[in-house]
Formats: structure tokens, C-alpha cells, sequence
């Protein structure tokens, strides 16, 4: 295991969840039991996608500044939570069939503006798969977005604000990768119809509250700390990390990151039982109580940053 301040941990140990879910459910085969699907999340998702769109139509009209301080103290949190749903229907943690969670996460996506969830459906599954491999691991930085953006307090508070075009681009690096299919075409005529409409029949400030809502839920706002609590090496060699805090509440427990890797096909509302069932397997591993303390450190400690990631060496003398 090597690296520097400046470039990644290099790791040539294998990712750890494979071995950990195996042992648990040696130990623990009633773990078994909270596999399964949430159909819940579906009207969940109607339920807040109707709550974003009725605040912007209310907004309509009014000053910038308000859509700005609104996304910030609520549409932040909605959006975020969408992204949580969209997360789920990647897994096919809400309906049996896959044509259901696309247009699922396909319709979750309306208040984000840009459409995302098709293209991070499929990166997001190579992310489980090969973790820690620089070219299929999309949830990896760049290498010359870490260096760009490096170590000071203004470079990574610009990639926390560029960092929905930033994740956009990552896509790009990975192997053997189909970008474009036919879902990918429907959502984005799904995504920018609705756009359209919005702006038309809401207006302008509409439009920019989502937008606002959109940077707030995953970049310069505590809640873009989950971004960094999931794999950012606060205590290496430990590579992912739990958040175990008051924000799981209207975050559908994200925060369970190690109980999700080891449990893909466990949906939201039953990861704390996961750690419930087994925690001589999650206690002794570190864990964030704290989002807000989190992003400060990232923008504040020089010593976190971009590099503060593991990538599995293998992967790049494969790829050479």
C-alpha cells in the first residue's frame, strides 16, 4: 500500500465487502431475511417530485434570492433525497422488473434538471463491482481533477460547486461502457420536456430553484458531505465508511454506505437492521457522527482532498 499527499493510496489488497458479506452471513444467515424490495419508495418518489414542483410553482414570481435561501433549506433536502431513490431503482430495490425502476428513477429525476439517472444506473453498478479500479470505478476522481482542485479551502469548495458537471464527466473514463441507449434518449426527452414546460408555465425563478436544489443536494452544502463520507480516506486503510447521524432521517439512511456495499439488495429502510443483526462486523469499523463537521474538515484539513481515495494498483497496470 503506498502513496503521497499528492496522488492516491495505491492498494493491492482486493475490495473488502465481497469477504465481509460472506462472513456475516456465515454467522448471521437470518441477514438473509431483509433482501427484498421497497414498492414504497415508488410513491415516496411521486410524493416529493409533486412537493418540488408545487414549490416552484409558488415561487414563481418571486425574487432570486428566495428560490436561493428555499433550495437551500429545503429543496436541498428533496433532491437529495430523490438522488437516494434513484440509487435504489439502479439496484432494483423498488419493482421486480427493470423497466419499472428505470421509469422510476427516470421520473425521480424531474426536479433535478439535467437527466442523470440512466447514465448512473449503469456506472454506479461498475462502482459495486470493481471498487477502486481507476477505469471502471466512476465514483473516482479524476486524476487531474485532483490535481487541479488540490488541497486549498477555494479549490475544493469550486469542485463541491462544479461537482454535478464534474461526476458527468467521469462516465467518459470508463471501459467498455455503453453511454448512449434508448433509455437514455427517453429520459432526456422526459427530463428537458419538463424543463420546458416549467419555465413556460412557471417562469424563470421556477426553473433557477430547482437548479439551486440541484448544486445544494450534491455539491457546496453539508448535505454534499455524504459525497466525501462514503469513500474519502479519513482512516485508511478503511476505504468506506458509514454516517451514522440524525440526517439518515430525511436522507432514507444513505449514511449506511458499508451495510449498502455489503448488502446491495437491501433497500434503504432496512439497512440499520443489517447493522442491527451483525454490529461485531460495523463497530469496530470508523464512522462519521457528523455531516456538517465532515464538510468542514474536507474544505478546511489540507490533508483531505481529492487523492484522499484508494485505487487498486492492479487496475492500472492492466489498463497500461
Amino acid at each position: 500500500m503506498s502513496g503521497s499527499q499528492n496522488d492516491f493510496l495505491y492498494s493491492d489488497l482486493p475490495e473488502p465487502h465481497r469477504a465481509r458479506t460472506k462472513e456475516i452471513l456465515s454467522k448471521h444467515p437470518e441477514v438473509r431475511k431483509l433482501i427484498g424490495r421497497n414498492p414504497f419508495s415508488f410513491l415516496l418518489i411521486i410524493f416529493i417530485v409533486a412537493l418540488q414542483l408545487t414549490i416552484a410553482y409558488f415561487l414563481s414570481g418571486q425574487p432570486w434570492w428566495a428560490a436561493l435561501i428555499v433550495a437551500f433549506l429545503v429543496g436541498a433536502f428533496a433532491n437529495h433525497a430523490l438522488y437516494v431513490l434513484i440509487h435504489e431503482a439502479a439496484h432494483n430495490l423498488i419493482f421486480k422488473k427493470r423497466a419499472l425502476n428505470l421509469i422510476a428513477g427516470i421520473i425521480a429525476d424531474i426536479p433535478n434538471v439535467v437527466p442523470g439517472s440512466v447514465s448512473f444506473r449503469t456506472y454506479h453498478l461498475k462502482h459495486h463491482s470493481y471498487q477502486g479500479d481507476y477505469y471502471l470505478d466512476a465514483d473516482l476522481p479524476y486524476k487531474w481533477e485532483a490535481k487541479l482542485f488540490g488541497h486549498s479551502f477555494f479549490g475544493k469548495m469550486l469542485w463541491e460547486l462544479l461537482f454535478p458537471f464534474l461526476q458527468a464527466l467521469r462516465p467518459l473514463r470508463l471501459k467498455n461502457i455503453q453511454f448512449m441507449n434508448v433509455w437514455t434518449i427517453i429520459s432526456w426527452i422526459v427530463i428537458f420536456s419538463s424543463d420546458v414546460l416549467i419555465i413556460t408555465y412557471f417562469g424563470p425563478v421556477s426553473f433557477l430553484y430547482l437548479v439551486f436544489s440541484l448544486f445544494f443536494s450534491i455539491g457546496f452544502h453539508p448535505l454534499g458531505a455524504r459525497w466525501i463520507q462514503e469513500h474519502f480516506l479519513v482512516a485508511p486503510p478503511q476505504e468506506t465508511y458509514s454516517y451514522y447521524g440524525p440526517l439518515n432521517i430525511v436522507a432514507l439512511n444513505v449514511g449506511y454506505h458499508n451495510e449498502h456495499h455489503d448488502f446491495q439488495s437491501v433497500p434503504w429502510n432496512k439497512l440499520p437492521e443489517v447493522k442491527r443483526t451483525a454490529p461485531e462486523f460495523y463497530e469496530n469499523l470508523y464512522y462519521h457522527k457528523s455531516w456538517v463537521k465532515l464538510w468542514l474538515r474536507f474544505l478546511f484539513d489540507p490533508g483531505l482532498s481529492l487523492y484522499s481515495r484508494m485505487v487498486r494498483r492492479a487496475s492500472l497496470e492492466n489498463a497500461g
